[in-house]
């Protein structure tokens, strides 16, 4: 508890005393006989006791009460942004197929069916029972004429077959000699082409294989049997081909298959072998079953008439004891799953599919039960013949090899569902008309056991058994919901679970049922779509193709439907449009730009009302996505978007709190500028652009330019790849802004003056685009950005000609013509009046803001966003390596990779004055620019160094002449090449080039060494745009859990914290009761090993750890326990150093190190405590803008944990109020004082107060909460 909690209890103590009564006031009063003095002195114990007690009473109320109350339970900067890793990204991106989907799809297109049975003549090496099994296709052989019934037995058994496989063509061969058989199988490898052909073999008639693999044909005139081997028979079907051969003994043929050393005639074994099914009916020393019971070929029947011959095998074994004879009268169609025949197809199909699920590896299992619709329904036949005949001592046989199935447990559930619907046949034959069927409650049962299986499963677990059932159920209207929903909880638990479910054929159905019209039916299908394009992109094509976008599009603009899934059909539809023309013409069509901007539309406006709900931010940040992916390189959907007002809609969702959001609209609105194929668009191309487009570009560019001071790197970085989105389409504009930017005004010398406008390379943000001519502080800065006024350096003019230009202080305007940038001297060619009339148009004063916010970027201290930045750079044709990093260790400015290029030679010197030291020539003639070196530095006190300090102190002056002439000139080839800005410009042969005396800095930020740092030539050889993965990182939301609504790490988190907060209190409490001890005692003392002194130093409230700041920014963690650094990391690697504070973010959970730096940035470092693992969450620009006549600043902040606020502020007019949940500028506070702030301090109780001590020796209390302060 706080002291001053404590205060307040003991006052609140006192006034319960009630006036001193030690009893009731309205008691009777007792006369004592005790002495009055003795009296008085118990009362006055009484007393004392009482407030004691009462005082005890009410600290352990407060502490109840309030707890760790000044201790907040909320985290900062620790969302899912702040640990994107752009590697990791790019590694998750979807749109990688998994293995689920078949690479190569095949389907049976022919069928070949030999029959040897030679009705009447038993082959000489089997020996027949009496009686024994006779039946062929459910046909008594000898029930007529045997030339008959041949033909009877093989129209039969195409008829079992097109049960299956009702479109492949059959071809019947009865009895068949060796040229038979080869013009069988020739004809079927012709017509077949690259199709499966299956060749059926029933050998009943002739002897069984040959342990050399052949099997046995006629001649032709029955007298003899002739052996044909199986490698001739696979040399004239080829592949690929499935292969049955029913017979005794045909593992031999199996064998003989396996066994051949070159499988195939002229292809790689492995192919040949991969291509290649084979079935047998028994192993190669095993004999057909003889039993009356089955037929006689009962390997034929299990593959082709499943459901009778597994009903006639169990009603033997059956409590029922049925005639077997009624299993032909079960009424109802196999497809008719209403029915009872049909549903005990249904039923087979469930459980053969769940138990080669459960029993075959995947890959296996998707080649025999994915691949191919007859090859499926045969395997599934398979596993029923191997449970039933090998019954009958029989094991069939096949290639590839399946484990044994035919005691899985799931027999078990086919036997009960077989009993039950034969248990109702008697009624439903007797009274046809008034019994009714029930259904099993197979499905309804497996459901459940999933059910069960979601409770308990994890990936660390074995797979549900139940899957392939779930996606039978599927099929039923009556099942078909709760299936959807047990589904959807699968799917949310992972990606592996996915992968499952599409693997075992979940796709299909759930693309299927995209048709139905149930509305019930929606919200899940949009849930299970929404993690299915979550795993696999490819699946875009396939919704296109069938028609399917048209129910997310009328999903999403459904009334009455709830804002998360409206998001997620949001995220369904960006999936399809993702760099899929198709997909972007069918949702234009559509009308679903449209539907996203009515909706976004109508969240700000709901917003925008008093007492209104926020809006779902997930919901507008993939409003946002999906419009930027549905118009990115589609220029019908960017015309359409401009008809409907989308830069104005989206630039109000720029201001939305969550970055997220903003950075999905910033993307959104990069994605609105048009860019060529190769990323750069000609100068034909912008010359003949549309000007309404042009017009529309240019306003998207200064609506972009409102987040350029975000404190979110995520939003910073998608304001970077629109920045070079807008340089590749306007490189020309771009090019000629860079130009203008970097070119002082002719025949004048400038000054740099320190004020608002004053392009001092320590603040790269809105100080750099101020007015010019006038002082701003970052209020009116922000203002000014926000309201797209352009913005002006701001430079003393003094003319050459003795008149002299207004300085910023007394300039009370400062007219376009009088600006720096875009000025031009009456003695320019005037080749250069294009040039300066575009300078003074409107457009390129966008084009200078945005060049001026390229150059802020560039110097962000995120690295990925500096790293964007200098891209664009480059793309702007300006040499990144050039870009002036700032340095106040030496009072001047510092340069990173700046290589030395010719300068020209100095000139004698002329004081107080900057020369022109080459002409500047216009950008549209293609000539170079003037190079600018400033010869007076301004007044200085003693202690700080002199401006721009160089070796010597004498003034210098540089050559003022025209090298225009000489640069048209001839080209001397025999000069080496010097790279500018990425280019190849040659040296003329003017003398004046070959010089090497270094050159100066300008105030513009970029350095002026050599010739120029513009590239005026676009070529498409520059840089490739920067890949926005805005859109990548926010699809991983949709693979993570969203039903469940806490992690697994959620406990322990709360755990942690709830120790964490015991530790604080009894802290608290230990230091309340300590003795006092004298200052001078020393407790500890450790060297650091820092060489240049300490600057901050923090202790960790929970650990015995101490973080501790050098004046080099170099950041050392130290554990006084161990006595030892435990990590060192440095804080940048800009010149520029000095830190002013160091705090602690999130100290009850992972804490955080905010590390402010004295030139107003602020980083923060995740894992600062492990050694080489620190990383940095955010940065951002803490503290923008300063006040007039500043020479520097030190920035001065504090950290507020109870409301999230990050105060800072400087030599500036306002303390600048950082919301860091919402990284975002909250607020400013004006300081109503002449001086600046030295101090700083926010009340970590009272939320609502900070103090400032100022460099007056004032001391303010500011209260946030007023409206007025």
């Amino acid at each position: 508890m706080a002291l001053r909690d404590t205060v307040l209890c003991r006052e609140r103590c006192m006034d319960s005393m009630g006036g001193g009564h030690l009893g009731p006031l309205d008691a009777p009063h007792v006369v004592s006989t005790l002495p009055q003095n003795m009296i008085e002195d118990l009362s006055r114990r009484n007393q004392i006791e009482d407030v004691l007690q009462l005082a005890e009473e009410d600290e352990g109320r407060c502490a109840n009460e309030r707890g760790v109350s000044f201790l907040s339970n909320t985290s900062y900067l620790c969302d899912l942004r702040h640990d994107i890793d752009e590697a990791s990204v790019a590694a998750s991106e979807t749109g990688v197929v998994s293995r689920w989907r078949m690479k190569d799809r095949m389907k049976t297109g022919w069928v070949a069916l030999c029959l040897c049975l030679n009705i009447g003549v038993d082959p000489p090496d089997v020996i027949k029972i009496s009686p024994c099994a006779r039946l062929e296709c459910w046909i008594d052989p000898f029930s007529t004429a045997s030339v008959k019934a041949l033909e009877a037995i093989g129209k039969n058994l195409q008829t079992q077959y097109e049960r299956w496989q009702p479109r492949a063509r059959y071809k019947v061969s009865l009895d068949p000699t060796v040229e038979d058989v080869k013009k069988l199988c020739l004809s079927c490898r012709k017509n077949a082409k690259g199709e499966r052909v299956l060749f059926h073999y029933n050998g009943h008639g002739v002897p069984r294989p040959t342990t050399n693999g052949e099997i046995w044909v006629f001649n032709k005139n029955f007298t003899q049997y002739i052996p044909l081997s199986v490698y001739e028979l696979e040399s004239w079907l080829g592949n690929p081909c499935i292969y049955v051969f029913d017979c005794s003994a045909a593992g031999m043929i199996v064998n003989a298959f396996c066994e051949r050393p070159e499988w195939g005639l002229g292809g790689a074994s492995s192919n040949s072998l991969k291509d290649c099914i084979l079935l047998a009916a028994c192993g190669a020393n095993e004999t057909l079953p003889q039993d009356t019971e089955l037929p006689a070929d009962v390997f034929t029947s299990c593959l082709t008439t499943p459901i009778k011959i597994a009903l006639r095998w169990f009603c033997p074994r059956s409590l029922l004891r049925l005639d077997p004879e009624l299993i032909d009268q079960i009424p109802g169609r196999q497809n008719d799953r209403k029915t009872p025949l049909g549903e005990l197809n249904w039923i087979f199909t469930a459980i053969t599919d769940t138990i080669a699920w459960n029993v075959l590896p995947r890959e296996l299992f998707q080649r025999l039960f994915r691949q191919d619709l007859l090859v499926a329904s045969l395997f599934r036949n398979f596993l029923l013949a191997e449970r039933i005949m090998r019954s009958a001592n029989c094991c069939p046989q096949s290639y590839p090899r399946l484990p044994p199935t035919h005691q899985h447990p799931m027999w078990h559930a086919w036997d009960m569902a077989a009993e039950v619907c034969l248990s109702q046949l008697p009624t439903l034959l007797n009274d046809p008309e008034n019994a009714e069927f029930q259904p099993s409650l197979f499905f309804t049962e497996q459901l459940t056991a999933f059910e069960v299986w979601l409770e308990h499963g994890s990936d660390r677990k074995k797979p549900p058994e139940q899957l392939p059932i779930v996606l039978q159920v599927l099929l039923s209207q009556s099942h078909r919901f709760r299936a959807l929903v047990l589904l959807g909880r699968f799917l949310d638990m992972g990606a592996w679970a996915l992968d499952l479910a599409l693997s075992v054929g979940i796709f299909p159905y759930v693309l299927k049922l995209l048709q139905a019209t149930a509305t019930d039916l929606r919200q899940i299908l949009v849930f299970i779509w929404t993690k299915i394009l979550a795993l696999d992109k490819s699946c875009q094509v396939d919704l296109v193709r069938d028609g399917g976008h048209p129910y997310f599009v009328q999903f999403l603009d459904s009334p009455d439907i709830h804002a998360e899934q409206r998001a997620m059909a949001a995220f369904v539809l960006a999936v399809i449009v993702d760099d899929y023309q198709h997909g972007q013409q069918a949702c234009i069509e559509a009308g679903l730009i449209t539907i996203c901007l009515s909706h976004i539309q109508a969240a700000i406006n709901i917003q925008a009302s008093p007492n209104a709900p926020s809006p779902e931010p997930l919901l507008l940040q993939w409003l946002c996505l999906c419009l930027g992916k549905l118009w990115d390189g589609s220029a019908e959907g960017i015309d359409l978007a401009l008809r409907e007002h989308a830069p104005t809609i989206l630039g109000r969702v720029l201001s939305e709190p969550q970055p997220e959001v903003r950075a999905a609209a910033t993307y959104a609105l990069g994605t609105l500028i048009k860019v060529g194929a190769d990323g750069f668009s000609s100068e034909e191309t912008e010359s003949d652009a549309d000007g309404d487009s042009l017009t529309a570009e240019q306003q998207m560019a200064t609506i972009l330019l409102k987040v350029l001071c975000d404190g979110s790197p995520l939003v910073r970085a998608e304001l970077a790849i629109a920045m070079a989105r807008l340089a590749s389409s306007h490189n020309k504009m771009f090019r000629q802004s860079a130009a203008a930017y970097l070119k002082p005004p002719s025949h004048a010398a400038v000054l740099p003056t320190y004020g608002a406008g004053y392009r001092n390379p320590v603040y790269p943000y809105p100080a750099q685009l101020g007015h010019s001519g006038s002082y701003l502080d970052i209020d009116q800065g922000l203002q000014s950005l926000e309201e797209g006024i352009p913005y002006r350096p701001v430079v003393r003019i003094v003319r050459t000609s003795g008149s002299s230009a207004g300085s910023p202080a007394s300039a009370g305007h400062s007219p376009s013509s009088d600006d720096p940038v875009f000025r031009e001297s009456s003695g320019t060619a005037a080749s250069n009046e294009g040039s300066r009339l575009w300078r003074r148009s409107e457009a390129g004063s966008v084009y200078v803001q945005c060049i001026m916010a390229v150059y802020a970027l560039a110097r962000d201290s995120f690295p990925r966003v500096a790293s964007l930045g200098r891209k664009v750079l480059r793309l702007s044709g300006v040499d990144a390596a050039q870009v002036v990093v700032p340095s106040r260790a030496n009072g001047g400015v510092s340069y990173l990779r700046n290589t030395p290029v010719a300068a020209l030679p100095p000139t004698p010197p002329v004081a107080g004055i900057l020369h022109r030291s080459t002409s500047w020539v216009a950008s549209a003639s293609g000539n170079l620019a003037s190079t600018w070196r400033i010869s007076t530095p301004p007044p200085s006190p003693p202690t700080r160094p002199p401006f721009l300090a160089g070796p010597s102190s004498s003034l210098r002056r540089v050559a003022s002449m025209d090298i225009s002439s000489a640069l048209s000139g001839t080209w001397d080839s025999s000069r080496p090449a010097v790279r500018i800005a990425g280019d190849i410009a040659a040296h003329t042969s003017s003398p004046i080039l070959n010089t090497s005396t270094p050159g100066l800095a300008d105030a513009a930020g970029m350095s002026t060494f050599g010739l120029s740092a513009v590239s005026l030539e676009a070529g498409p050889s520059g840089p490739l745009l920067p890949e926005s993965f805005i859109y990548k990182w926010s699809c991983g939301h949709f693979s993570r859990p969203l039903l469940e609504p806490y992690h697994d790490d959620e406990e322990e988190i709360l755990a942690r914290r709830e120790m964490r907060e015991k530790e604080a209190i009894e802290g608290i409490e230990r230091c309340q009761q300590s003795c006092a001890s004298k200052v001078t005692d020393e407790i500890g003392s450790w060297d650091t090993g820092s060489e240049v002194g300490t600057k901050a130093v923090l202790m960790h409230p929970f650990k015995p750890l101490v973080c501790i700041a050098d004046g080099n920014e170099t950041i050392r963690i130290l554990d006084y326990d161990l006595g030892e650094v435990v990590n060192t990391f440095e804080n940048h690697n800009a010149p520029d150093k000095g830190v002013s504070r160091l705090c602690l973010l999130n100290e009850l959970d992972d804490s955080l190190l905010l590390v402010a730096s004295s030139d107003g940035i602020v980083r923060v470092w995740k894992d600062y405590t492990q050694k080489g693992k620190h990383r940095l969450a955010s940065s951002w620009q803490a503290v923008q803008g300063h006040r007039p006549g500043a020479r520097g600043i030190s920035a001065v902040v504090d950290w507020q944990q109870m409301t999230g606020f990050l105060y800072a502020t400087s030599q500036i007019s306002s303390i600048l109020v950082w919301d860091l949940d919402r990284e975002q500028l909250a607020s400013s506070i004006p300081t109503h004082s002449d001086s600046y702030v030295s101090a700083m301090a926010a009340c970590q109780t009272h939320n609502s107060h900070v103090l400032t001590g100022c460099a007056d020796g004032s001391v303010r209390v500011y209260d946030i909460r007023s409206t007025e302060i």
